[in-house]
């Protein structure tokens, strides 16, 4: 069983709040049966503030009205309904100012390298737009001359899983296969 978050401060609020006995409250609190009988004689944790363990979801009132009318009954923590965080939606992500000018590049590169990627897998990679692809693959950039195409992930716009993932996504569509050797 787990322990509440401040078993003392549990504690304090078991005694002053319910008629559970010290001996469910201290096997609750994961405390020592004389820990709480001090506290309840004012020895121990004098001004302390009591945290409603209903409140924070570790009891429910009905857990503690069954214990109530049961003394030899132990007290069970509540399941825990804490919310699963949702994993972040793959968006646009931030580009710092320095790196914008390499994206030309960048999108120069894997259309040189790679031209079976759609324009759609170019812009997740690199976060760009299909304007700008189709711009640069026709030359009429607005600065085409200084294009030189080089590595995205060489210049930080993608990882080279991320690349590779891609990539074979794209050669899979397609129905070719790559040999390394």
């Amino acid at each position: 069983m787990t322990q509440p978050l401040m078993p003392k401060a549990t504690a304090v609020w078991l005694i002053e709040n319910t008629a559970l006995t010290f001996d469910q409250i201290a096997d609750f609190c994961s405390m020592h049966l004389l820990e709480v009988q001090a506290i309840a004689d004012a020895e121990v944790a004098i001004g302390m503030q009591g945290r409603d363990p209903t409140a924070t979801g570790e009891l429910t009132q009905a857990e503690i009205d069954r214990c109530v009318a049961d003394s030899s009954a132990r007290l069970r923590s509540a399941e825990q309904r804490i919310p699963i965080p949702q994993a972040r939606t793959k968006g646009s992500r931030y580009v710092p100012v320095a790196k914008r000018q390499d994206r030309p590049d960048a999108i120069a590169w894997v259309l040189k390298n790679y031209p079976e990627l759609t324009d759609g897998q170019i812009c997740k990679l690199i976060n760009t737009t299909k304007p700008t692809i189709d711009k640069i693959r026709d030359r009429t950039h607005w600065n085409a001359n200084n294009i030189k195409p080089r590595n995205p992930v060489n210049l930080g716009l993608c990882k080279e899983v991320d690349l590779k993932r891609e990539v074979d996504l794209a050669r899979a569509r397609a129905g070719t296969v790559h040999s390394t050797g």
